[in-house]
């Protein structure tokens, strides 16, 4: 039998399998209303097969490149597992309800958005959830905002810029995870490069919001019922004290000390272990319960029980899954030559490592609206734009912020994303019952617009845009050098 060599796809043939996909996806998003990506993403992967297999490919050699991508995403893996059991048995310890705690008792009339910023910021990092949340402490905040008559906007505008900062920041995101996973950094070098951006997009907004609470908020009287009440319920039926920080302590300093993720993270696990059953009068297998299951509560206060109530191994296998799919779709694509087609198209035009960056945040921006899905657009533009990076000698650490900036910041400003319809449903701002005045929330919430435009600005000036390092340099090569072996005769 002739063997034919695997011939390269032209460029619209190589965007045929992605636009096909979002056709699927769209269908799937906006004509069942179902948020769930991984059935189109799979179908997105056969497409992709079929069309390689045309153009010579055979299965062995995609089904290689499929299982060599979704290794590089095994390390994720497994830190989502640890990251599941994390948020389970601090929730049990006590540490994260003492930190919820903490954040609740800052609030002040005059400075409630600045505070409403930090609070959602707060429990969004221990939490690792922006959606949970959101939909929690969040929808507290819009009824203090009510009181103090801040319109709806200025009030969601605040809880998301707080929300989605600490869902981009903490080592317990699902997203925070992703974005490393699919482009091949290391999980706490992605969130300290992140730091050049996101802080100053939250000094920023945390000004605007101080100045428009001084201008919009007067000394009339406040019902803090609400906030009272959750922290009463806290109290009832948690032993809450400073010692309860010390899990998320020995976390933050590991992480400092750069030791390696997987490891660190374990050892946090084990001590809110420890923890729960030293404080909480938790038993050991109640305690292996809530690492793999989640904490469950009834405390007859249902935003303390919708707070509470989630972590475990079982919460991360929607994302975990969805992970996997996603970096099957990449490796195939990858394969099959149709990322390198694209991004040798996309080479041609930017020529400068300021415009890679700048299209890498748009595309993921652009993901977002065309897919309504936040971890589509950090899978799938975290593996197409990796050559890219490379071939101008920059670290794919770059390219994790990008998609974290285009991904994670931009999904709750678009209505029809998954993101902004839990932020529109959560936070009760009515736009289907006409009140589409509550959509300024949109251009409210700072932080998540400012980091993109920071980060822009960054890579134009080559400000904290680190370049690639010998190890990764050695990594990419051993990946080329996978890629680039010879066809399988069939």
């Amino acid at each position: 039998m002739v063997t034919v060599p695997p011939r390269k796809p032209s460029f619209w043939l190589a965007c045929l399998p992605i636009v096909l996909t979002f056709v699927v996806l769209g269908v799937q998003l906006f004509y069942f209303g179902n948020f769930t990506p991984h059935i189109p993403l799979a179908i997105g992967v056969a497409i992709t097969a079929l069309i390689g297999w045309l153009r010579g490919y055979r299965w062995p050699e995609m089904e290689d490149g499929i299982m060599h991508v979704v290794r590089l995403g095994l390390q994720s893996v497994g830190i989502l597992i640890i990251v599941g059991m994390i948020v389970g048995i601090w929730i049990a310890s006590g540490t994260v309800p003492y930190l919820i705690k903490l954040g609740l008792s800052l609030i002040s009339p005059e400075l409630f958005l600045a505070a409403s910023v930090l609070i959602c910021a707060v429990v969004s990092v221990s939490l690792g959830t922006s959606w949970g949340t959101t939909g929690t402490v969040g929808l507290a905040l819009m009824g203090i905002g009510n009181g103090f008559d801040i319109p709806m906007y200025w009030t969601a505008g605040a809880v998301v810029s707080g929300a989605f900062f600490g869902d981009k920041m903490s080592p317990l995101s699902d997203t925070t995870n992703l974005a490393p996973a699919v482009t091949g950094v290391d999980l706490f070098d992605h969130i300290r490069n992140m730091l050049p951006t996101t802080v100053p997009a939250m000094l920023i907004s945390l000004v605007i919001y101080l100045f428009a609470g001084f201008s919009m908020i007067g000394d009339q009287a406040v019902d803090f019922g609400r906030i009272e009440n959750i922290i009463s319920g806290l109290d009832q039926h948690f032993n809450l004290s400073w010692p309860l920080l010390l899990p998320l302590g020995v976390t933050v300093l590991l992480a400092l000390k750069k030791m390696p993720a997987l490891p660190t993270l374990f050892a946090g696990a084990m001590l809110g272990l420890a923890t729960a059953m030293l404080t909480q009068d938790v038993g050991l297998q109640q305690a292996f319960n809530f690492m793999f299951s989640g904490y469950q509560i009834d405390t007859g206060v249902s935003e303390i029980d919708a707070l509470l109530n989630r972590g475990g191994i079982q919460s991360m296998t929607w994302v975990i899954t969805l992970m996997l799919v996603a970096l099957a779709f990449g490796g195939v694509l990858e394969r099959t030559g149709c990322l390198g087609v694209i991004m040798e198209k996309i080479l041609t035009r930017a020529k400068s490592f300021g415009a890679i960056q700048t299209s890498a945040i748009a595309t993921s921006a652009m993901t977002n609206v065309i897919g309504g899905d936040p971890y589509l657009s950090i899978a799938l533009p975290g593996r197409m734009f990796a050559p890219a990076y490379r071939a101008k000698g920059y670290s794919a650490l770059n390219l994790s912020r990008a998609v974290e900036e285009g991904g994670t910041l931009i999904s709750p400003l678009i209505p029809w994303n998954a993101g902004g319809a839990v932020v529109i449903t959560a936070l009760g701002l009515g736009i289907a019952e006409g009140q589409t005045e509550n959509l300024l929330y949109i251009p409210l919430a700072f932080a998540c617009w400012l980091s993109p435009l920071i980060g822009i600005a960054y890579a134009h000036l080559g400000w904290f845009s680190p370049k690639l390092s010998p190890e990764e340099a050695a990594q990419y090569h051993a990946e080329e050098a996978m890629l680039a072996k010879p066809a399988t005769a069939k």
